[in-house]
């Protein structure tokens, strides 16, 4: 496939999905109905990958007018076994989508069907390493739902509309390239669903090229990295950048957190859809600060993360937190109404020695007193702050305010820190601000470089931080460029006095013709 033939292939799939959606919509909130499409595009997904790797084996055994397709569900089990242990699921001929979907519009139970088969693929990895990746992945999409229709026929007329329409999607076969044109319509119905949604699609989304940017920062200069991680992984796309930027197999594993249980299904299968094994990836539900999942494997070599603004958390009313390790050493907890900086303290303390963080924050953490400043000064007295850039506004969904980065080290070569005003680094795309690729690049390669640029970064020591009474936030040390236009005064006051003269000229000339008149009379 060239690239001309896959971008004009994946701008065909984008324009088809986002029709899809709306046309299927009717009175579902779009929201929550792209569960409804994600679900169908995944059950797609694994039905042809499934498919695909039997057939492969067949094929590559010697039988090539293997079909697995075409296989009675009894003639299939001789498969299940080392495909669970492949792949982590098994489906059965039956239950393929393209089997369903075929008989699909003639199935008066097609509701009953598509439950069975569901809770058929959940149940063929219990007992399994599988298990906890496959569990639960199904259980948004409810395909009972009065969402859907007020009768079980109008469900299903929805539910056939549904499957017609993501089967005729143009993916082309498995195998040819379509890996890529699965992940990417997911990541652009995330991103349409989020952008219409505003701010309850955009606390569970991040924008590719935000994500993108934080991924190339904590890798840069390594071609590969073990263990990537995100506190609060939302929908996973951060952590699938660090596949784009270094190439899937450089990444040895992902790793992520999330407390909202729809959003905690959606990284799942996001992880699948862009073909990460389940062996690959480790995704927890619950909350992070409070109930940690991957103690067994920190630290982490890379760390990413868009945590909540501002998000409310238990704090000192909660007295085992000042004990924990993660939080303990800076002898102060944030605060009970902020939690940024609890979010932060968690990412330094799971950070391994020769690693690099790159946090996405609400401005207000950088400067503000109290408990903040305390864990501020922690972080700066310790070396471990390494830059903050200061990004543009209205670049994420919900919310038009500019955040800003920063990023932490353990093994920092200097004591100072790089502040980076990357506040004009954007074009102006629709309704939102986007860093194009020469505005990534100038921010990632600014931080490498380290070195002062005018009205653009400033290398600052941490002694002037701490005199500066531990604020960091990057318009405190890089002065903006004046834009106001330069005025040469004695060219301005010899102007205003001709402007005067002439004035006094034209008062002259129409008092003498005003003279003139009253003459006549």
């Amino acid at each position: 496939m060239t690239p001309t033939t896959s971008e004009a292939q994946r701008a065909e799939v984008h324009k088809t999905i986002w029709r899809i959606a709306n046309d299927l919509r009717g009175s579902v909130d779009g929201w929550d109905f792209k569960t409804y499409v994600l679900g169908i595009l995944f059950y797609r997904f694994i039905s042809e990958n499934l498919t695909a790797y039997i057939n492969k084996g067949e094929h590559d055994a010697g039988d090539s007018a293997f079909d697995y397709t075409l296989l009675s569900d009894d003639n299939a089990e001789f498969a299940r076994e080392q495909v669970v242990e492949d792949k982590g699921f098994y489906i059965l001929p039956s239950e393929l989508f393209q089997n369903v979907r075929r008989v699909a519009a003639q199935d008066e139970n097609l509701n009953e069907t598509l439950e069975r088969v569901f809770r058929n693929i959940e149940g063929s990895a219990i007992g399994t390493d599988s298990e906890a990746d496959i569990k639960g992945l199904f259980d948004d999409l409810d395909v009972n739902s009065s969402k859907l229709g007020n009768t079980v026929a109008k469900r299903n007329e929805k539910l056939v509309k549904l499957l017609d329409a993501i089967g005729d999607l143009p993916l082309g076969k498995f195998g040819d390239n379509s890996i890529d044109l699965f992940g990417d319509a997911y990541e652009y119905l995330m991103q349409m669903y989020a952008s219409q949604a505003g701010k309850s699609g955009g606390e569970y989304y991040t924008p590719q090229e935000v994500s993108e940017v934080l991924a190339r920062i904590t890798v840069h200069g390594k071609t590969s990295v073990n263990k990537v991680y995100d506190p609060a992984a939302g929908s996973g796309s951060l952590l699938l950048k660090f596949a784009k930027v270094l190439g899937p197999e450089n990444v040895g594993g992902f790793f992520g957190q999330e407390i909202n249980l729809t959003t905690y299904n959606l990284a799942r299968i996001n992880m699948f859809l862009h073909d990460v094994g389940f062996e690959k990836f480790s995704i927890a539900h619950g909350d992070t600060l409070l109930d940690p999942f991957h103690w067994d494997d920190e630290p982490f070599e890379a760390i990413v993360s868009n945590p909540p603004y501002s998000i409310k958390w238990d704090g000192d009313a909660n007295p085992v937190l000042i004990n924990d390790p993660r939080f303990s050493p800076a002898g102060v907890l944030a605060p009970k109404s902020k939690a940024d900086l609890a979010f932060t303290m968690h990412i330094l303390s799971w950070l391994s020695v020769d690693g690099t963080a790159a946090i996405v924050e609400f401005p207000g953490v950088l400067y503000r007193g109290g408990a903040e400043r305390k864990i501020r000064k922690y972080l700066i007295d310790n070396n471990y702050v390494d830059a903050v850039i200061q990004l543009p506004a209205d670049l994420f969904f919900g919310t038009t305010i500019g955040t800003c980065i920063i990023v932490l080290k353990k093994s920092k070569k200097d004591n100072s820190v790089l502040f980076l005003d990357a506040s004009a680094e954007f074009k102006r795309v629709g309704n939102k601000n986007k860093l194009l690729p020469d505005n990534q690049d100038h921010i990632v390669n600014t931080l490498a470089t380290r070195t002062d640029v005018e009205h653009v970064a400033k290398l600052v020591s941490n002694e002037d931080i701490e005199a500066n009474d531990y604020n960091i936030a990057v318009s405190s040390y890089v002065e903006k460029k004046d834009e106001r236009e330069e005025v040469d005064i004695t060219a301005l006051n010899a102007e205003i006095a001709r402007i005067v003269a002439r004035q006094q000229e034209l008062r002259a000339s129409i008092d003498a013709i005003v003279a003139d008149l009253e003459g006549v009379k």
